[in-house]
Formats: structure tokens, C-alpha cells, sequence
């Protein structure tokens, strides 16, 4: 149970409601995050909104999103995202050991460039601000330009989540872990939860 209650569909402004709907239903698993985060409609409506028009344009593939928040929820050491992100990274065509060994050197599965991009994740989530040139020549090899600027806002916005959802002690949903375990995931790959989880 999160640290603040949740807010339920009709507490929240008619303007923000289908945002909520939406997000809750079409997003993913993310219920107990929307009753938390519905607690400020503006986050909630723009946030939350931003995240499904994102979703919609898909301008980023989706293979290298995923491992951009998997790295990053793994550094965060985030296992409400972990758990999330785990079953959508292997539903891009990677073993669940990849997942298992994303942050190691020598990731089995990984091609070249699934590799720049976790290493782009690390350097945003724990380097950003000693990133050299040579980092983005090499993205542009890959990515247009847009991309790029979706990939790492992207990435910084998953640290934004792993601090909230760990401070408010967001919990996980029903089913969440269940599908990481179908999918060949092993619960042990998560991080250890907070001391009052």
C-alpha cells in the first residue's frame, strides 16, 4: 500500500478522467500508480498523457525503450519498474537472461546497438553531465535526431518514476511479478524491496 491513499476514477476532474481511463487500461499494469499520481490532476493529465501520445507516435522502436528503463530501474534498483519493464523487454525478442545480465559487460543477445543504447542509459542515469561527443556520433549513427531527444527524455522521465514510486512506496499490482515469471524472468532478478514493503 502506498504511503498516501488512492484516488479512484470518479474523484478525479471530468477533464482528467480520460487520461486516467486511458492510461490504467491501454498503458499497461500501471493502476496503483495512476490512484497515486491522480492525487495532482495536472501531473496526472500532462504526465501521464504525454507518456500515451508518446506511445501512440512510437517514434523510438520499442526494443530500445525498454532497455533504456530496464537500465535505468536496474541502477534505480526500482522494483515496481523492473518488474513492469522485465516482460516488455523480453517481448521484444530478448532472452530473459539479457534482462537478467543488462548491466554487465558482455549481454547475451545484444547486438551493437541495443549495447550503445544501454550504455546511454547508464551514462544519463549516473554520468549525464560528463557525456562526451563521441556518445551521440555514435546515437546518430542510429537514431535521427528526434530519437535521440525521445530516448533520453525518456530515460531521465524513468529515474523521475523509480524515485517516485519508491518514496510513495507505490505497490506493485496483481499479476505483475506472475507475468515476468511467464515470461522466463526469475523473481530473484528483482531488487531487493524497501524495508517497509
Amino acid at each position: 500500500m502506498a504511503r498516501v491513499r488512492d484516488i479512484e476514477i470518479d474523484e478525479v476532474p471530468e477533464d482528467a478522467r480520460p487520461v486516467y481511463q486511458r492510461f490504467a487500461t491501454e498503458y499497461g499494469p500501471f493502476l496503483n500508480q495512476v490512484k497515486v499520481f491522480a492525487h495532482r490532476p495536472p501531473a496526472l493529465r500532462h504526465v501521464m498523457g504525454m507518456l500515451l501520445e508518446l506511445a501512440e507516435e512510437q517514434v523510438l522502436p520499442k526494443r530500445y525503450l525498454e532497455i533504456a528503463l530496464v537500465v535505468v530501474s536496474k541502477l534505480n534498483e526500482c522494483r515496481y519498474c523492473v518488474a513492469h519493464h522485465t516482460p516488455r523487454l523480453i517481448e521484444q525478442g530478448l532472452p530473459p537472461e539479457s534482462v537478467e545480465n543488462i548491466l554487465e559487460p558482455e549481454v547475451p543477445g545484444f547486438d551493437e546497438v541495443d549495447l550503445l543504447v544501454r550504455d546511454y542509459a547508464v551514462q544519463v542515469t549516473n554520468n549525464f553531465q560528463y557525456i562526451r561527443d563521441k556518445m551521440f556520433d555514435d546515437l546518430r549513427e542510429h537514431f535521427s535526431e528526434e530519437q535521440i531527444v525521445e530516448l533520453t527524455l525518456r530515460t531521465a522521465l524513468c529515474g523521475f518514476f523509480n524515485r517516485f514510486n519508491d518514496a510513495l512506496q507505490i505497490g506493485m499490482e496483481e499479476g505483475v511479478v506472475a507475468d515476468m515469471l511467464v515470461h522466463g524472468a526469475r523473481e530473484e532478478s528483482l531488487p531487493v524491496a524497501g524495508p517497509d514493503a
